[in-house]
Protein backbone atom coordinates (compact mmCIF):
# COMPACT_ATOMS: atom_id res chain seq x y z
CA UNK A 1 0.00 0.00 0.00
CA UNK A 2 1.54 3.24 -0.71
CA UNK A 3 1.33 5.84 1.94
CA UNK A 4 0.37 9.61 0.01
CA UNK A 5 1.29 12.78 2.24
CA UNK A 6 -1.28 15.41 2.02
CA UNK A 7 0.25 18.76 2.23
CA UNK A 8 -2.05 22.00 3.49
CA UNK A 9 -1.17 25.22 2.03
CA UNK A 10 -1.53 28.30 3.75
CA UNK A 11 -1.72 31.87 2.75
CA UNK A 12 0.89 34.42 2.12
CA UNK A 13 2.51 35.57 5.12
CA UNK A 14 2.16 31.81 6.82
CA UNK A 15 -1.09 33.07 8.24
CA UNK A 16 -3.54 29.57 8.56
CA UNK A 17 -6.82 29.68 6.77
CA UNK A 18 -10.14 30.59 8.98
CA UNK A 19 -12.13 27.57 9.29
CA UNK A 20 -16.14 28.46 8.14
CA UNK A 21 -17.26 28.05 11.41
CA UNK A 22 -14.85 31.11 12.68
CA UNK A 23 -15.89 33.36 10.17
CA UNK A 24 -19.14 32.94 11.01
CA UNK A 25 -18.86 34.00 14.71
CA UNK A 26 -16.53 36.86 13.13
CA UNK A 27 -19.07 37.93 10.95
CA UNK A 28 -22.03 37.38 13.51
CA UNK A 29 -19.53 39.93 16.14
CA UNK A 30 -19.31 42.42 13.48
CA UNK A 31 -23.12 42.41 13.29
CA UNK A 32 -23.43 42.79 17.05
CA UNK A 33 -20.96 45.58 17.37
CA UNK A 34 -22.68 47.43 14.51
CA UNK A 35 -26.03 47.10 15.81
CA UNK A 36 -25.42 47.86 19.45
CA UNK A 37 -22.54 49.19 19.93
CA UNK A 38 -21.42 51.38 17.03
CA UNK A 39 -22.85 54.97 17.81
CA UNK A 40 -25.39 53.28 20.22
CA UNK A 41 -26.33 56.99 21.85
CA UNK A 42 -26.84 58.86 18.42
CA UNK A 43 -29.19 60.88 18.24
CA UNK A 44 -32.12 59.68 16.09
CA UNK A 45 -34.90 61.18 16.83
CA UNK A 46 -38.33 59.62 16.00
CA UNK A 47 -40.00 61.11 12.76
CA UNK A 48 -43.56 62.83 12.54
CA UNK A 49 -46.40 60.19 11.70
CA UNK A 50 -47.41 60.86 7.71
CA UNK A 51 -50.61 61.57 7.27
CA UNK A 52 -51.48 60.20 3.91
CA UNK A 53 -53.58 57.34 4.71
CA UNK A 54 -56.56 55.92 3.96
CA UNK A 55 -58.08 57.09 7.59
CA UNK A 56 -55.52 60.20 8.35
CA UNK A 57 -56.23 61.97 4.28
CA UNK A 58 -60.32 62.52 5.75
CA UNK A 59 -59.24 64.44 8.51
CA UNK A 60 -59.90 67.28 8.99
CA UNK A 61 -56.88 70.42 8.94
CA UNK A 62 -56.39 70.83 12.29
CA UNK A 63 -56.68 67.53 13.49
CA UNK A 64 -54.66 66.26 10.82
CA UNK A 65 -52.15 68.63 12.14
CA UNK A 66 -51.86 66.81 15.70
CA UNK A 67 -52.62 63.53 14.51
CA UNK A 68 -48.63 63.79 13.26
CA UNK A 69 -47.67 63.35 16.90
CA UNK A 70 -49.57 60.03 17.69
CA UNK A 71 -46.32 57.44 17.99
CA UNK A 72 -44.66 60.16 20.15
CA UNK A 73 -48.38 60.36 22.08
CA UNK A 74 -48.66 56.60 22.07
CA UNK A 75 -44.67 56.31 23.89
CA UNK A 76 -45.15 58.51 26.23
CA UNK A 77 -48.75 57.11 27.30
CA UNK A 78 -46.87 53.29 27.84
CA UNK A 79 -44.15 55.49 29.39
CA UNK A 80 -46.61 56.34 32.26
CA UNK A 81 -48.21 53.03 32.42
CA UNK A 82 -44.88 52.02 33.27
CA UNK A 83 -44.61 54.34 35.82
CA UNK A 84 -47.64 53.27 37.51
CA UNK A 85 -46.71 49.44 37.33
CA UNK A 86 -43.77 50.25 38.89
CA UNK A 87 -45.33 52.19 41.83
CA UNK A 88 -47.84 49.41 42.76
CA UNK A 89 -45.65 46.44 42.20
CA UNK A 90 -41.91 46.43 42.60
CA UNK A 91 -42.23 46.90 46.34
CA UNK A 92 -40.06 48.99 48.64
CA UNK A 93 -40.88 51.85 50.50
CA UNK A 94 -42.25 54.84 48.74
CA UNK A 95 -38.94 56.59 47.79
CA UNK A 96 -37.08 53.89 46.14
CA UNK A 97 -41.06 53.01 43.97
CA UNK A 98 -41.23 56.72 43.21
CA UNK A 99 -37.20 56.24 41.80
CA UNK A 100 -37.51 53.35 39.83
CA UNK A 101 -40.80 54.42 38.18
CA UNK A 102 -39.18 57.80 37.64
CA UNK A 103 -36.49 55.72 36.18
CA UNK A 104 -38.42 53.20 34.09
CA UNK A 105 -40.48 56.55 32.32
CA UNK A 106 -37.31 58.37 31.41
CA UNK A 107 -35.73 55.16 29.49
CA UNK A 108 -39.02 54.53 27.90
CA UNK A 109 -38.87 58.24 27.34
CA UNK A 110 -35.32 57.87 25.88
CA UNK A 111 -36.35 55.67 22.96
CA UNK A 112 -37.75 58.78 20.93
CA UNK A 113 -34.35 60.36 20.68
CA UNK A 114 -31.58 57.67 21.34
CA UNK A 115 -33.03 54.32 20.80
CA UNK A 116 -30.20 51.81 21.07
CA UNK A 117 -28.84 53.68 24.05
CA UNK A 118 -32.48 53.48 25.54
CA UNK A 119 -32.17 49.60 25.42
CA UNK A 120 -28.96 49.63 27.35
CA UNK A 121 -30.19 51.63 30.40
CA UNK A 122 -33.06 49.29 30.62
CA UNK A 123 -30.64 46.42 30.66
CA UNK A 124 -28.92 48.68 33.17
CA UNK A 125 -31.73 49.67 35.46
CA UNK A 126 -33.03 46.21 35.65
CA UNK A 127 -30.84 44.60 38.21
CA UNK A 128 -30.61 48.65 39.89
CA UNK A 129 -34.38 48.18 40.21
CA UNK A 130 -34.08 44.55 41.62
CA UNK A 131 -32.34 45.94 43.99
CA UNK A 132 -34.07 48.43 45.32
CA UNK A 133 -37.86 46.19 45.05
CA UNK A 134 -38.90 43.97 48.01
CA UNK A 135 -40.38 41.36 45.25
CA UNK A 136 -38.83 37.68 46.34
CA UNK A 137 -41.41 36.17 43.73
CA UNK A 138 -40.41 38.15 40.83
CA UNK A 139 -37.03 37.79 39.54
CA UNK A 140 -34.65 39.07 37.99
CA UNK A 141 -37.95 40.90 36.16
CA UNK A 142 -39.88 42.91 38.59
CA UNK A 143 -43.06 44.19 37.82
CA UNK A 144 -41.67 47.39 36.39
CA UNK A 145 -38.74 46.10 35.13
CA UNK A 146 -41.03 43.54 33.26
CA UNK A 147 -42.99 46.46 31.69
CA UNK A 148 -40.32 48.98 30.74
CA UNK A 149 -38.21 46.53 28.63
CA UNK A 150 -40.69 44.73 27.03
CA UNK A 151 -41.68 48.47 26.01
CA UNK A 152 -38.30 49.50 24.90
CA UNK A 153 -37.68 46.42 23.01
CA UNK A 154 -40.74 46.94 21.12
CA UNK A 155 -40.18 50.49 20.18
CA UNK A 156 -36.98 49.86 19.36
CA UNK A 157 -37.85 47.15 17.41
CA UNK A 158 -39.89 49.35 15.29
CA UNK A 159 -37.34 52.23 15.03
CA UNK A 160 -34.87 50.13 13.76
CA UNK A 161 -34.60 46.33 11.74
CA UNK A 162 -35.11 43.13 12.22
CA UNK A 163 -31.34 41.94 12.98
CA UNK A 164 -30.98 44.45 15.73
CA UNK A 165 -34.41 42.82 17.29
CA UNK A 166 -32.58 39.61 17.23
CA UNK A 167 -29.37 40.95 19.55
CA UNK A 168 -31.39 42.57 21.41
CA UNK A 169 -33.63 39.70 22.41
CA UNK A 170 -30.05 37.45 22.82
CA UNK A 171 -28.70 40.12 25.20
CA UNK A 172 -31.88 39.80 27.20
CA UNK A 173 -31.74 36.16 27.35
CA UNK A 174 -28.09 36.10 28.54
CA UNK A 175 -28.38 38.72 31.09
CA UNK A 176 -31.64 36.37 32.21
CA UNK A 177 -30.17 33.17 32.17
CA UNK A 178 -27.06 34.41 33.65
CA UNK A 179 -29.47 36.04 36.52
CA UNK A 180 -30.96 33.12 37.19
CA UNK A 181 -28.51 31.09 37.73
CA UNK A 182 -25.59 33.09 39.90
CA UNK A 183 -27.86 35.53 41.53
CA UNK A 184 -31.51 33.78 42.20
CA UNK A 185 -30.66 33.19 45.90
CA UNK A 186 -33.82 33.40 47.95
CA UNK A 187 -35.97 33.77 45.05
CA UNK A 188 -38.45 30.62 44.94
CA UNK A 189 -40.04 32.34 41.64
CA UNK A 190 -37.98 33.02 38.18
CA UNK A 191 -39.83 34.64 35.61
CA UNK A 192 -36.96 34.90 32.62
CA UNK A 193 -38.66 32.34 30.36
CA UNK A 194 -41.61 34.03 30.33
CA UNK A 195 -40.47 37.34 29.93
CA UNK A 196 -38.25 35.98 26.85
CA UNK A 197 -41.47 33.95 25.30
CA UNK A 198 -43.62 37.27 25.25
CA UNK A 199 -41.39 39.21 24.03
CA UNK A 200 -40.02 36.50 21.47
CA UNK A 201 -44.01 36.99 20.46
CA UNK A 202 -43.65 40.57 20.29
CA UNK A 203 -40.66 40.75 18.67
CA UNK A 204 -42.16 38.32 16.20
CA UNK A 205 -45.15 40.53 15.46
CA UNK A 206 -42.63 43.77 14.51
CA UNK A 207 -40.65 42.09 12.57
CA UNK A 208 -43.84 40.52 9.92
CA UNK A 209 -44.30 44.26 10.26
CA UNK A 210 -41.20 45.41 8.82
CA UNK A 211 -41.07 42.69 6.03
CA UNK A 212 -44.89 43.52 4.94
CA UNK A 213 -43.68 47.00 4.88
CA UNK A 214 -40.77 46.09 3.00
CA UNK A 215 -42.28 44.61 0.74
CA UNK A 216 -44.77 47.38 0.62
CA UNK A 217 -42.09 49.32 -0.59
CA UNK A 218 -40.70 47.50 -2.82
CA UNK A 219 -44.00 47.23 -4.94
CA UNK A 220 -44.50 50.61 -4.43
CA UNK A 221 -41.27 51.53 -6.06
CA UNK A 222 -41.91 48.47 -9.09
CA UNK A 223 -45.61 50.12 -9.54
CA UNK A 224 -43.57 53.57 -9.81
CA UNK A 225 -41.55 52.08 -12.44
CA UNK A 226 -43.50 49.86 -14.33
CA UNK A 227 -45.65 53.48 -14.42
CA UNK A 228 -42.87 55.57 -15.75
CA UNK A 229 -42.10 52.67 -17.85
CA UNK A 230 -46.19 52.21 -19.48
CA UNK A 231 -46.21 56.12 -20.08
CA UNK A 232 -42.49 56.02 -21.91
CA UNK A 233 -43.94 53.56 -24.26
CA UNK A 234 -47.18 55.29 -25.05
CA UNK A 235 -44.84 58.36 -25.40
CA UNK A 236 -42.89 56.17 -27.81
CA UNK A 237 -45.79 55.32 -29.49
CA UNK A 238 -47.23 58.32 -29.97
CA UNK A 239 -43.47 59.78 -31.59
CA UNK A 240 -44.10 56.39 -33.81
CA UNK A 241 -47.73 57.53 -35.03
CA UNK A 242 -47.13 61.21 -35.77
CA UNK A 243 -43.55 59.97 -37.40
CA UNK A 244 -45.77 57.63 -39.62
CA UNK A 245 -48.19 60.72 -40.68
CA UNK A 246 -45.57 63.24 -40.91
CA UNK A 247 -43.80 60.58 -43.72
CA UNK A 248 -46.90 59.71 -45.32
CA UNK A 249 -47.73 63.06 -46.14
CA UNK A 250 -44.15 64.97 -46.23
CA UNK A 251 -43.02 61.91 -48.82
CA UNK A 252 -46.15 62.05 -50.90
CA UNK A 253 -45.96 65.95 -51.59
CA UNK A 254 -42.43 65.44 -52.18
CA UNK A 255 -42.88 62.78 -54.21
CA UNK A 256 -45.21 64.71 -56.31
CA UNK A 257 -42.87 67.51 -56.86
CA UNK A 258 -39.82 65.08 -58.00
CA UNK A 259 -42.17 63.43 -60.89
CA UNK A 260 -43.84 66.54 -61.92
CA UNK A 261 -40.45 68.24 -61.90
CA UNK A 262 -39.38 65.54 -64.21
CA UNK A 263 -42.02 65.39 -66.41
CA UNK A 264 -42.35 68.97 -66.80
CA UNK A 265 -39.56 69.53 -69.21
CA UNK A 266 -41.37 66.97 -71.74
CA UNK A 267 -44.55 68.81 -71.67
CA UNK A 268 -43.03 72.23 -72.89
CA UNK A 269 -41.95 72.03 -76.77
CA UNK A 270 -37.93 73.19 -77.44
CA UNK A 271 -37.78 74.13 -73.54
CA UNK A 272 -35.06 76.84 -73.18
CA UNK A 273 -31.81 74.44 -71.00
CA UNK A 274 -32.09 77.13 -68.07
CA UNK A 275 -35.84 75.80 -67.88
CA UNK A 276 -34.66 71.66 -68.20
CA UNK A 277 -31.88 72.94 -65.60
CA UNK A 278 -33.88 74.62 -62.67
CA UNK A 279 -36.45 71.64 -63.06
CA UNK A 280 -33.16 69.38 -62.87
CA UNK A 281 -32.16 70.93 -59.97
CA UNK A 282 -35.75 70.47 -58.45
CA UNK A 283 -36.00 67.22 -58.79
CA UNK A 284 -32.48 66.58 -57.41
CA UNK A 285 -33.44 68.64 -54.22
CA UNK A 286 -36.98 66.12 -53.75
CA UNK A 287 -35.15 63.35 -54.34
CA UNK A 288 -32.23 63.97 -51.31
CA UNK A 289 -34.82 65.80 -49.36
CA UNK A 290 -36.85 62.31 -49.83
CA UNK A 291 -34.08 60.33 -48.82
CA UNK A 292 -33.10 61.92 -45.62
CA UNK A 293 -36.75 62.05 -44.17
CA UNK A 294 -36.79 58.37 -44.53
CA UNK A 295 -33.69 57.84 -42.40
CA UNK A 296 -34.36 60.54 -39.63
CA UNK A 297 -37.98 59.15 -39.61
CA UNK A 298 -36.94 55.15 -40.08
CA UNK A 299 -35.06 56.00 -36.70
CA UNK A 300 -38.45 57.70 -34.88
CA UNK A 301 -40.63 55.05 -35.90
CA UNK A 302 -39.17 51.76 -35.36
CA UNK A 303 -36.77 50.78 -32.54
CA UNK A 304 -35.13 48.35 -34.48
CA UNK A 305 -34.88 50.06 -37.87
CA UNK A 306 -31.65 49.89 -39.05
CA UNK A 307 -30.47 52.79 -40.73
CA UNK A 308 -28.80 53.01 -43.85
CA UNK A 309 -25.06 53.34 -43.97
CA UNK A 310 -24.94 56.09 -46.64
CA UNK A 311 -22.42 58.69 -44.80
CA UNK A 312 -23.61 61.94 -42.59
CA UNK A 313 -22.52 65.23 -44.39
CA UNK A 314 -19.00 67.29 -43.53
CA UNK A 315 -17.76 70.27 -43.90
CA UNK A 316 -16.29 69.23 -46.56
CA UNK A 317 -19.78 69.13 -48.32
CA UNK A 318 -20.08 72.59 -47.70
CA UNK A 319 -19.45 73.17 -51.88
CA UNK A 320 -21.89 70.78 -53.08
CA UNK A 321 -24.89 72.97 -50.60
CA UNK A 322 -23.21 76.21 -51.80
CA UNK A 323 -23.97 75.00 -55.59
CA UNK A 324 -27.46 73.50 -54.49
CA UNK A 325 -28.17 77.26 -53.45
CA UNK A 326 -27.16 79.45 -56.39
CA UNK A 327 -28.55 77.01 -58.33
CA UNK A 328 -32.11 78.21 -56.24
CA UNK A 329 -30.99 81.82 -57.00
CA UNK A 330 -28.67 82.80 -53.75
CA UNK A 331 -25.80 84.69 -54.63
CA UNK A 332 -23.34 82.97 -51.52
CA UNK A 333 -19.49 83.42 -51.33
CA UNK A 334 -17.82 81.26 -48.52
CA UNK A 335 -14.59 82.15 -47.44
CA UNK A 336 -12.29 79.31 -44.82
CA UNK A 337 -9.65 80.86 -42.93
CA UNK A 338 -7.02 78.71 -39.98
CA UNK A 339 -5.77 75.30 -40.82
CA UNK A 340 -8.40 73.27 -42.20
CA UNK A 341 -8.39 69.86 -40.04
CA UNK A 342 -10.80 67.06 -39.60
CA UNK A 343 -12.62 67.68 -37.02
CA UNK A 344 -15.13 65.05 -34.94
CA UNK A 345 -18.24 64.07 -36.64
CA UNK A 346 -20.67 65.61 -34.29
CA UNK A 347 -19.30 69.01 -34.99
CA UNK A 348 -18.84 68.18 -38.39
CA UNK A 349 -21.99 67.30 -39.02
CA UNK A 350 -23.67 70.39 -36.77
CA UNK A 351 -22.03 72.63 -38.24
CA UNK A 352 -23.28 71.90 -42.19
CA UNK A 353 -26.53 71.57 -40.60
CA UNK A 354 -26.31 75.48 -39.25
CA UNK A 355 -24.86 76.24 -42.08
CA UNK A 356 -27.61 74.59 -44.28
CA UNK A 357 -30.35 75.81 -42.10
CA UNK A 358 -29.34 79.32 -41.70
CA UNK A 359 -29.01 79.53 -45.95
CA UNK A 360 -32.38 77.77 -46.16
CA UNK A 361 -33.64 80.86 -44.04
CA UNK A 362 -32.01 83.37 -46.45
CA UNK A 363 -33.78 81.98 -49.53
CA UNK A 364 -36.88 81.95 -47.56
CA UNK A 365 -36.73 85.16 -45.91
CA UNK A 366 -34.14 87.20 -48.04
CA UNK A 367 -35.01 86.51 -52.13
CA UNK A 368 -32.41 87.97 -53.55
CA UNK A 369 -30.07 88.47 -50.92
CA UNK A 370 -26.67 87.76 -51.58
CA UNK A 371 -25.24 85.77 -48.50
CA UNK A 372 -21.46 84.88 -47.40
CA UNK A 373 -20.20 81.78 -45.13
CA UNK A 374 -17.44 82.39 -43.18
CA UNK A 375 -15.76 78.85 -41.61
CA UNK A 376 -12.90 79.44 -39.12
CA UNK A 377 -10.33 77.53 -37.45
CA UNK A 378 -9.36 77.80 -34.64
CA UNK A 379 -7.17 76.62 -31.42
CA UNK A 380 -10.12 75.99 -29.68
CA UNK A 381 -12.64 75.07 -31.80
CA UNK A 382 -14.76 75.89 -34.85
CA UNK A 383 -16.27 79.54 -35.85
CA UNK A 384 -19.32 79.92 -38.09
CA UNK A 385 -20.65 83.26 -39.34
CA UNK A 386 -23.38 83.25 -42.27
CA UNK A 387 -24.44 86.68 -42.95
CA UNK A 388 -26.92 87.94 -45.88
CA UNK A 389 -28.15 91.19 -47.13
CA UNK A 390 -32.03 93.15 -47.09
CA UNK A 391 -33.99 90.85 -49.87
CA UNK A 392 -34.14 92.76 -53.01
CA UNK A 393 -35.86 90.27 -55.55
CA UNK A 394 -39.39 90.29 -56.85
CA UNK A 395 -40.42 87.30 -54.79
CA UNK A 396 -42.18 88.04 -51.39
CA UNK A 397 -40.15 86.49 -48.42
CA UNK A 398 -41.93 84.01 -46.93
CA UNK A 399 -43.39 84.32 -42.86
CA UNK A 400 -41.96 81.21 -41.33
CA UNK A 401 -42.42 79.64 -37.44
CA UNK A 402 -39.30 80.44 -36.46
CA UNK A 403 -38.31 76.70 -35.63
CA UNK A 404 -34.82 77.13 -38.38
CA UNK A 405 -33.03 79.58 -35.03
CA UNK A 406 -34.31 77.23 -32.53
CA UNK A 407 -32.87 73.92 -34.10
CA UNK A 408 -29.49 75.78 -34.55
CA UNK A 409 -29.61 76.72 -31.02
CA UNK A 410 -30.61 73.17 -29.97
CA UNK A 411 -27.22 71.88 -32.02
CA UNK A 412 -25.50 74.28 -30.28
CA UNK A 413 -26.45 74.23 -26.97
CA UNK A 414 -25.77 70.18 -27.42
CA UNK A 415 -22.38 70.93 -28.09
CA UNK A 416 -21.97 73.22 -25.41
CA UNK A 417 -21.18 76.15 -28.09
CA UNK A 418 -22.36 79.98 -28.44
CA UNK A 419 -24.57 81.34 -30.83
CA UNK A 420 -25.71 84.59 -31.32
CA UNK A 421 -28.34 85.88 -34.41
CA UNK A 422 -30.15 88.95 -34.95
CA UNK A 423 -30.70 91.54 -37.80
CA UNK A 424 -27.75 94.07 -39.05
CA UNK A 425 -27.19 97.42 -39.39
CA UNK A 426 -27.59 96.98 -43.59
CA UNK A 427 -31.40 94.94 -42.90
CA UNK A 428 -29.91 91.69 -43.51
CA UNK A 429 -29.25 88.95 -41.06
CA UNK A 430 -26.30 87.48 -39.09
CA UNK A 431 -25.95 83.89 -37.58
CA UNK A 432 -22.35 84.13 -35.22
CA UNK A 433 -21.42 80.16 -33.83
CA UNK A 434 -18.74 78.81 -31.87
CA UNK A 435 -18.13 75.21 -31.21
CA UNK A 436 -16.03 74.10 -29.03
CA UNK A 437 -13.31 71.20 -30.33
CA UNK A 438 -11.58 70.00 -26.84
CA UNK A 439 -7.90 69.31 -27.80
CA UNK A 440 -6.57 65.48 -28.27
CA UNK A 441 -5.05 64.67 -25.36
CA UNK A 442 -1.30 63.57 -25.66
CA UNK A 443 -0.45 60.20 -24.35
CA UNK A 444 0.87 60.26 -20.98
CA UNK A 445 4.72 59.31 -20.69
CA UNK A 446 5.20 55.89 -19.24
CA UNK A 447 6.38 55.89 -15.62
CA UNK A 448 9.76 54.18 -15.22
Amino acid sequence: MTETTQTQTTPAGGARPRSPEFQLAKDALRGLRQDLFHDAFAYRPLARMRVDGTVTRMLPDRPKERAVWIPHAVVVAAGLLALLISLAGNGGSDLPQLLTGLLSLATILLTLVRPVGAFWVSMAATPVTALFGDSWSDWPWLPGSFATHLVVLTVVALRTRPRTAAWMWAVTAAYGVLAEFFFSGGHYYTNTLPFLFVSALVLLLVTVWHVRHEAARKVTAQQSVTAHERSRRTLLEERTTIARELHDVVAHHMSVVAIQAEAAPYRVENPPPELEYAFAVIRENAVVALSELRRVLGVVRAEDYEAPDAPQPRLADLDRLLENVRDAGLRVDKAVTGAVRELPQGVELSAYRIVQEALSNSLRHAPGAEARVEIGYVLGGLGLRIVNGPATGLAKPSVGAGHGITGMRERVTMLDGEMTSGTTDEGGFEVAVFLPVPAATAPAEERP
